[in-house]
């Protein structure tokens, strides 16, 4: 559940929840729309299935388009779909990047701080500093 919310909170932060919600209620519009147009498709879960075999690039061809306007719908989700596979997952990482790098930083200011004053430092500090550093030298 922590990590559930965690991407939740980069998602919120960076934006990219707004991209997911714009794609979710493009994916039902095209699902609604493929149903009325195609006269192939006779109910809205055979529509979903459609417009998911083509968000995903698999196609599938058990249920194809025919109409004009269904293939323009279907050509508008695979490209709405595949902007969202490359974004999302891009931002998610890159957030967590720079968080990786942040932590770094912090860890390596401390130690940097503590060598500047190592007359200051309590016996378990000095204790706890040489064992940083003899774990740095092992890797």
């Amino acid at each position: 559940m922590k990590k559930t919310r965690l991407i939740k909170i980069i998602l919120k932060r960076t934006g990219a929840l707004k991209f997911l919600t714009t794609y979710i209620i493009i994916f039902a519009g095209v699902s609604i729309g493929v149903w009325i147009v195609e006269p192939n498709i006779k109910t809205p879960i055979d529509s979903v299935w459609y417009c998911f075999s083509v968000a995903t690039t698999i196609g599938f061809g058990d249920i194809t388009a025919v109409t004009i306007l269904g293939r323009a719908m279907s050509i508008f989700l695979s490209i709405c779909s595949i902007l969202i596979i490359a974004v999302v997952p891009g931002i998610i990482t890159s957030y967590y990047i720079e968080s990786t790098k942040l932590k770094e930083q912090e860890s390596i200011a401390k130690f940097l701080d503590d060598l500047e004053h190592l007359p200051e430092l309590s016996k378990e500090d000095l204790q706890s500093l040489s064992e940083k550093v003899k774990k740095f030298n092992s890797k």
